[in-house]
C-alpha cells in the first residue's frame, strides 16, 4: 500500500491492544501483506483487507484509504479465527 501518513483510529488501537498487535506490526503488514479483499464502495474512503505473517502468526488489517491525500486509515488488526477462515487465511469459510 502507498500510505505516507497512517492514522490508527481509536477502535484499531484498542483492539490491537486487546489481541497484542503493535503498531509496528501492523506498518509491516500494510508494507508487505497482500490485499485479499477489495471494499471499494465503503465510505468515505474504499478499504480493504490485508494479510501477512508477523512473527510466524497471520495478521488481518483493515484499511481505508484517502489515495488524494495518501492517508491510510487502520481501521481494525486482528488474528483471524480459523472457524471463519480457510487454512490459507484468504477466504472464509
Amino acid at each position: 500500500m502507498d500510505c505516507e501518513i497512517i492514522i490508527f483510529s481509536n477502535h484499531a488501537v484498542q483492539q490491537m491492544f486487546f489481541r497484542r498487535i503493535s503498531r509496528e506490526d501492523v506498518k509491516a503488514v500494510i508494507a508487505y501483506g497482500e490485499i485479499i479483499e477489495d471494499m471499494p464502495d465503503d465510505e468515505p474512503f474504499p478499504s480493504c483487507l490485508i494479510l501477512d505473517f508477523v512473527g510466524g502468526q497471520p495478521v488481518h488489517v483493515v484499511l481505508s484509504q484517502d489515495v488524494e491525500n495518501q492517508t491510510c486509515y487502520v481501521v481494525t488488526a486482528y488474528v483471524p479465527n480459523l472457524g471463519l477462515w480457510n487454512d490459507d487465511f484468504r477466504t472464509r469459510r
